[in-house]
């Protein structure tokens, strides 16, 4: 089976694993996208429509309309 780059996989394929990782943690999918917004600098609407639009993680950066400047001190994986 080929690696496919994470790129090219669809941000609204993995964001419910992503709730569903917080809510195993207590957390909640405000605060997954809380997360979202922090680091991409969409607002919430602006967040569906990427899900809803099912573009894929190389275009949902690509079109986050301010990267947070901090996110390099991001340590760790989700």
């Amino acid at each position: 089976m080929a690696m496919r780059s994470i790129s090219a996989i669809t941000f609204s394929g993995v964001y419910p694993h992503y709730v569903q990782k917080a809510e195993r943690q207590d957390r909640t999918k405000e605060e997954v996208d809380e997360v979202f917004c922090w680091l991409t600098g969409y607002d919430r609407k602006g967040l569906q429509q990427q899900i809803d639009a099912g573009n894929d993680f190389g275009t949902f950066f690509a079109q986050a309309p301010a990267l947070n400047p901090n996110r390099a001190l991001i340590k760790g994986v989700v």
